[in-house]
């Protein structure tokens, strides 16, 4: 609206411009005189501007004649298309100014405008390969998705065009929620175009959803060769993915090549908790304990973590807590000064009933937010030495309100898994999963205690303080 009156109120000033300049010729004395072939042609003022402006659309009457005569001569040289082009040529211009001015007005936020544009050039240039992206996009935009649809589709039918178009049909699908769908088409563009980043990452994080490990490691495998992600992390991920179908073979109940594809995911990445523990326990079920030992040992002193401990512990049943300790002093070796060395030590002298030592172990990182575990072995600590109940449920109630310690937090949405899995159950993130100590505000252990790993077997003292901090509140 705005602009039709801006151009309205240039329409009259300029028709009020032309008849002052008009008025102004007429009330000039004098004229132009021009001598021609003998003879002497007098102009008035006005008769001289219209004479100019007869002589230059005389002018470009010429030039235009001029460039249909060399069209004309290049078409009977043999050019069949020389006339075609030359009358083409201005709608051409005309197609490509819509096409611009819809490109425009889709990025300034105005699809209804971009999409009459795009209808205007489609018009003039009969290229629909450069119009209807255009107008899909500006249809989407607006919120016609049935129009959309049906041009993505029109783009199926061209080669030219046809990866646009099932991308587009793609992302639709996405949009509703049909992953199914979405991830065949994702497959058929992956197939059209292996190098599309875009493309890789869809299609990878639908096949991971949909728990289709062998196409995923295939699509991993794309991005590496077309160097679209770091060698480490594709190494890593390449690892997880040999994790969880290590995981399915087991479920299908094959043993062997189950932990023949744990031990490979973990040769890739050493620092996967999952897949290293997974790796020991087939090594220990074939009999070879040492293997599974220097195995976890090189994981712990990348990342400590209770279930390489339990893996560990799992390498000798049948040990006397004693012994556990000395052949346990191995693995605390390659990590001594990590939170959970201490915390594992301490379990085992409490299994020893070597209190002393156990409160040795524990005592350093009650310093400094001790979890609910570390507050929970200075209770049986306490218990074992003979200290009042009073201290120990002093203890326990704080370990009531701490914290739980490490879990398994999703670096994208910040969800607490109870267990390690390759995908998030919230936001469906791959390879996200990172163990850590969740915010303060994340969701406490259900019963505020967090008890020993079965590493060190049953306790006495155990049972007690469950019974113990299930009845004791902060309040009381």
């Amino acid at each position: 609206m705005l602009w039709s009156l801006v151009k309205i109120g240039l329409f009259v000033t300029l028709v009020a411009a032309a008849a002052l300049g008009a008025s102004q010729l007429l009330d000039m004395e004098g004229g132009v005189t021009i001598a021609f072939a003998g003879m002497e042609y007098t102009l008035t003022p006005l008769l001289a501007v219209i004479a100019l402006l007869m002589l230059m659309l005389a002018l470009w009457v010429v030039l235009k004649l001029a460039s249909l005569l060399v069209a004309v001569l290049k078409f009977i040289n043999g050019d069949d298309t020389a006339i075609s082009r030359y009358f083409d040529r201005n709608r051409e211009k005309k197609g490509y100014q819509a096409l611009a001015e819809g490109m425009m007005a889709l990025a300034s936020g105005e699809p209804r405008v971009a999409m009459a544009k795009a209808a205007k050039a489609e018009r003039y240039l009969d290229k629909p390969e450069l119009t209807s992206l255009l107008t899909a996009q500006a249809a989407e935009a607006s919120g016609d998705r049935k129009t959309a649809e049906a041009v993505y589709k029109r783009l199926l039918g061209s080669d030219q065009t046809r990866f646009v178009g099932v991308r587009g049909i793609m992302k639709q699908k996405l949009a509703d929620g049909d992953t199914e769908t979405a991830r065949k088409l994702a497959e058929k563009a992956f197939a059209m175009k292996p190098a599309h980043g875009e493309t890789q990452d869809v299609l990878l994080k639908l096949q991971t959803q949909a728990h289709d490990w062998a196409g995923a490691r295939k699509t991993l495998d794309a991005k590496r060769k077309h160097g679209l992600l770091p060698k480490d992390v594709t190494k890593r991920r390449d690892a997880v993915l040999a994790l969880v179908q290590a995981q399915d073979v087991l479920d299908e109940g094959k043993g062997i090549d189950a932990r023949e594809a744990a031990i490979a995911a973990n040769k890739a990445s050493p620092d996967l908790i999952p897949a290293a523990a997974f790796a020991a326990r087939g090594y220990i079920e074939k009999g070879q304990a040492r293997n599974a030992e220097r195995l976890l040992r090189k994981a712990w002193e990348a990342q400590p973590h209770p279930d390489l401990a339990a893996a560990y512990a799992a390498a000798a049943p049948d040990e006397s807590p004693q012994a556990r300790i000395k052949r346990f002093q191995a693995l605390i070796r390659a990590n001594p000064a990590h939170r959970e060395s201490r915390m594992v030590m301490a379990e085992l002298h409490l299994a020893a009933e070597d209190f002393p030592a156990a409160r040795k172990e524990i005592a350093p990182l009650l310093d400094d937010a001790p979890d609910a575990r570390a507050l929970t072995i200075m209770a049986a600590v306490e218990r074992g030495t003979g200290s009042d109940d009073s201290v120990i449920k002093g203890w326990l109630a704080r370990a009531l309100n701490a914290p739980r310690g490490p879990q398994w937090v999703c670096d994208a949405c910040g969800t607490i898994h109870a267990e390690w899995v390759p995908v998030c159950d919230t936001c469906s993130g791959f390879d996200t999963l990172t163990w850590k100590s969740p915010p303060a505000r994340a969701v406490q252990s259900p019963t505020g205690v967090e008890m020993l790993p079965l590493i060190v077997g049953s306790s006495p003292a155990a049972p007690v303080l469950v019974e113990d901090a299930a009845s004791e509140s902060p309040a009381k």
